[in-house]
């Protein structure tokens, strides 16, 4: 079996930032699947770096419950935690309902008419079957919007703590009709926002963020392997 291909970095950054940016967005997109073996030596030779950086980047995913580190044993990509990923849940959508909300009552010319340009984005890739440039997408929509509400600060938090939550949606969305229906959901909340109707907003966000959750048991049963239930 050929070994792994190297991971260029970039020279003029830090080197354990990078390493952790890479290993997070592997794990998230499930290239590094729940149960893996991690071995610093074998993530440093793949860098082209010492293990210092490598260490620093496996303890913050740890923070993050990303990794389950066993000492003088292994370093593991954790399993799905389902409790953690319905709080992740609950936390974004709280957040994100007050930031629709507030969109809805200002002034948003501008920002529909970004996200609109995203919505094409996602269509275009939802007909390629571009699952991960699709999730890209979707996180670039949400986040404009935490831009546009003046919270980006928690955008960055929703994202530490949104691994687990993160992971189910990667596996959901292959499934018939699901990048539809978040196309749909993408275009009605920003329908409201334009409307002005934050009522409205706040319905078309609501659903949006129960789609996957409440296919959990769907999940849990496709992926046993994956999952802490």
């Amino acid at each position: 079996m050929s070994a792994p291909p190297k991971i260029r970095l970039d020279r003029t950054r830090l080197a354990a930032p990078q390493v952790l940016e890479k290993l997070r967005e592997a794990i998230l997109s499930l290239e590094l699947a729940p149960g893996t073996v991690l071995v610093r030596q074998e993530l440093a030779d793949r860098f082209g770096v010492s293990q210092t950086p490598v260490r620093e980047a496996l303890l913050r995913l740890s923070e993050e419950a990303l990794v389950d580190v066993f000492p003088q044993h292994a370093t593991l990509v954790s399993r799905i935690d389902i409790a953690a990923a319905r709080e992740a849940h609950f936390l974004r959508r709280s957040i994100e309902l007050e930031l629709v909300h507030q969109l809805a009552q200002q002034e948003s010319a501008g920002l529909v008419a970004q996200l609109k340009a995203i919505i094409a984005q996602q269509a275009a890739l939802s007909a390629g079957q571009r699952y991960g440039d699709f999730v890209d997408a979707d996180r670039a929509f949400h986040r404009l919007m935490y831009e546009a509400g003046n919270v980006l600060g928690l955008w960055d938090l929703v994202g530490r703590v949104s691994g687990h939550v993160d992971r189910l949606r990667r596996l959901h969305l292959p499934t018939a009709g699901k990048t539809e229906a978040i196309l749909r959901d993408h275009r009605a909340i920003v329908r409201a926002i334009e409307a002005q109707d934050p009522a409205a907003a706040q319905a078309a966000l609501r659903k949006h963020l129960s789609g996957t959750l409440s296919a959990v048991n769907e999940i849990c049963r496709q992926y046993p392997d994956y999952v802490l239930a």
